[in-house]
């Protein structure tokens, strides 16, 4: 076996504003694999970092990732390597997948990739002046998207409250679903407060209100509030299932968010699905700034699923440079064109 790695800087089309602070370019990593015997058969993986979320957001990923690429090429390579690299973990993942499945990005041979199936996802809204954040919700509502999600949490709270009275003006609950996303920028002294104003919009959820790591705040949070509560960044660093266990049970959200990249790859999502099952939490998959190959991978994997409602998948049209693929967004759902081809210089 043999494999290797390349590091890609992805453009933004435009300033992507989030709470955490404002998005021009980021850096992604592809892993390949490959039989000695078989060079014309690559499979491919993203090891997709987000700075300052993703566990393995440290100094060494690249010296971390080319001791995983010496592992899989001397075939040492255990989940116990992976288990604290969740992003890499995705990637190999992802790349096995590949593969075996003939290396033409083929992750889970499902109708999706058939063309005989599309994903219903919501429209993403970032943050940003009042302007430029109502641009894009004109521009997702003209496309025929009819669930919007919205970044909230960088510009003044009343001026996000007035974006979504305009929204409600035009569009009832039930012409128009409605998400928002705090990334945990409430205080937790505020947060029930903000959520009781928000629910006057008949907002569908709310992820994320407070910082993760306050289960006792969060719980209190999901008890009282009006509005749904997912739980997203709260499960970054979660590995064994009795962790999993202890945390939805002792926060008892509404619904969780799946991010492959950030909570371990497809295996560790199924188990933290199963889980929540059991417990009759919901949940839906969320991209996570992936290019389209990890997005690709993502949407078959979600596709393979017995889910319902929006997912979170619209974002590969982000870049300016991102891999031209087969995936294709039209009037709010996410579908593979499998007449396409993938075009990659890597």
């Amino acid at each position: 076996m043999k494999a290797d790695y390349k590091k890609y800087t992805l453009y933004f089309k435009f300033e992507a504003g989030t709470s955490r602070g404002v998005l021009t370019q980021k850096d992604t990593y592809f892993i390949r694999i490959w039989d000695e015997n078989n060079p014309s058969c690559v499979g491919v993986g993203e090891a997709n970092v987000l700075k300052g979320l993703s566990i393995d957001d440290r100094e060494d990923f690249e010296e971390q990732l080319q001791k995983i690429i010496q592992k899989i090429e001397n075939q040492t390579l255990s989940r116990y390597d992976l288990r604290h690299l969740p992003a890499i973990a995705f990637a190999y993942e992802t790349a096995q997948k590949d593969l075996q499945n003939g290396g033409k990005r083929i992750i889970f041979p499902t109708k999706f990739v058939e063309g005989l199936h599309q994903i219903p996802i919501n429209g993403l809204i970032w943050m940003g002046k009042p302007d430029f954040m109502l641009t894009q919700i004109k521009d997702k509502i003209e496309k025929g998207f009819n669930c919007l999600k919205m970044k909230i949490g960088a510009i003044e709270f009343q001026q996000e409250l007035d974006i979504l009275k305009f929204i409600r003006k035009e569009f009832s609950d039930k012409d128009l679903i409605l998400r928002v996303d705090a990334n945990g920028a409430f205080q937790a002294s505020e947060a029930l407060a903000k959520l009781n104003q928000l629910a006057e919009f008949n907002v569908h959820s709310i992820e994320q209100p407070i910082a993760p790591k306050q289960w006792e705040a969060m719980h209190e949070l999901c008890e009282k509030s009006p509005v749904p509560i997912a739980l997203d960044e709260e499960l970054i660093g979660v590995f064994s299932h009795t962790e999993k266990l202890e945390l939805l049970q002792k926060i008892k959200p509404t619904y969780i968010i799946l991010k492959p990249a950030l909570l371990g790859g497809f295996a560790s999502c199924e188990e933290w699905i199963s889980i929540a099952e059991k417990l009759q939490i919901g949940w839906w998959v969320t991209s996570a700034l992936e290019s389209n190959i990890g997005l690709n991978a993502i949407a078959q994997w979600t596709s393979s699923l017995p889910y319902c409602g929006h997912q979170g998948l619209g974002t590969g049209q982000l870049y300016h440079n991102n891999i031209e693929s087969p995936l294709h967004i039209e009037a709010g759902f996410l579908s593979y064109q499998a007449q396409k081809s993938w075009q990659m210089n890597f």
